[in-house]
């Protein structure tokens, strides 16, 4: 028996998902955005199966549905929903990147009957739009589903059962503890990025030559301000509160460096960043929540020709890149080439390539 999965919203994570899931058998993947040439092209890119002008015609005959929309809009589909002529035992989810409000409009469907898990790939990437949709967007990051307290297993069994293809790491959590974790690691973050590039602006009057200083470490350490600002603007408004907290610790953390900065020893100011850095060199180097390149740097000499002959290399292990640039400030960087791969696999592959073939030193930050 084919098992219907509707996706509603087909840009870079609706589209990524559409096309994971068609590794699942016996599954039929249709979807629906309100733009008809992003339709068209899903269709003709083999995104979907199949797309339909009116999601509601079908919606009695579909077994999953997956809301692949911002939250805002989502919202006013899960009010939708409340009047469509659903199956009875339809699960239907989302992809969020908050959850507090969601799961409240989630809570009303299950008074009528409706099973809602919340959920939210934690992957991304640079560029966005159906066109930029990968099966593999997915692969070794953590996909958390929120559902409500009290959610019978089998619904979670069976909605895992399907994300199991996009080969990501399911794990459940409250909404909560949701907003509150992705505010520290990747909202709040955004924040500080920003305000780092304001600060930047703010000094280019009167020191011009700060924009150029900027190439290096300032820009991988901002890389997150160039994201969709309509995006993080209702990001930051539905998490406002978690927000504000992060704010305070920050502020916090603040005062006490400029204590440490006005009467702090040597030997206190070291034991600061070493334990900073002891921290950071534990993280993890995927799997997080905020998109990461899987940057690769390349410490070359400076002759002609090395970066065509770095890149020659990488084409002849058919090896794809997404980007590549040339960092003229190096204070703190690990190499003055850096390539970005479209999975750490590729990465590892080209670092080992270059490695071996071109004997010249790569790192990953």
């Amino acid at each position: 028996m084919t098992r219907n999965v509707l996706v509603i919203g087909l840009g870079l994570i609706g589209g990524s998902i559409a096309l994971a899931l068609q590794k699942a058998p016996d599954t039929r993947i249709i979807g629906y955005d309100m733009d008809a040439q992003t339709r068209e092209h899903a269709q003709a890119l083999n995104i979907v199966h199949d797309t339909v002008t009116d999601p509601q015609a079908i919606a009695g005959d579909v077994d999953i549905i997956i809301f692949g929309t911002p939250v805002n809009a989502t919202l006013e589909w899960m009010e939708q929903l409340k009047s469509w002529p659903l199956k009875n035992k339809v699960i239907v989810t989302d992809t969020g990147s908050t959850k507090k409000l969601i799961m409240q409009k989630a809570g009303e469907l299950r008074e009528l009957g409706i099973t809602f898990i919340g959920g939210h790939p934690m992957a991304g990437s640079h560029k966005s739009g159906v066109l930029a949709a990968k099966a593999h967007l997915f692969e070794n990051a953590y996909y958390m589903l929120t559902p409500l307290a009290g959610e019978e297993i089998v619904h979670m069994a069976q909605l895992e059962s399907l994300l199991k293809f996009t080969h990501a790491k399911v794990v459940s959590v409250s909404a909560n503890e949701h907003d509150h974790m992705t505010a520290v690691v990747s909202h709040f973050p955004h924040i500080i990025a920003a305000s780092l590039v304001h600060q930047l602006g703010e000094e280019n009057g009167e020191y011009p030559m700060t924009r150029s200083l900027a190439a290096g470490g300032f820009r991988d350490v901002t890389r997150i301000a160039s994201s969709n600002p309509v995006l993080w603007r209702d990001i930051t408004l539905q998490n406002r509160d978690e927000l504000l907290t992060q704010l305070e610790g920050w502020e916090k953390e603040m005062g006490r460096i400029k204590e440490l900065l006005t009467n702090g020893t040597s030997r206190d100011i070291e034991d600061y960043f070493s334990i900073a850095k002891e921290l950071r060199d534990e993280l993890p180097i995927s799997a997080g929540a905020m998109y990461t390149a899987f940057d690769l740097y390349v410490d070359v000499p400076d002759y002609p020709g090395v970066i065509s002959e770095v890149t020659g290399l990488l084409a002849d292990e058919a090896i794809s890149i997404t980007n590549l640039r040339i960092v003229e400030s190096r204070e703190d960087v690990f190499g003055i080439l850096v390539i970005s791969f479209q999975s750490e696999n590729d990465r590892e592959r080209a670092a080992a390539c270059i490695q071996k073939r071109a004997n010249f030193e790569t790192y990953i930050s």
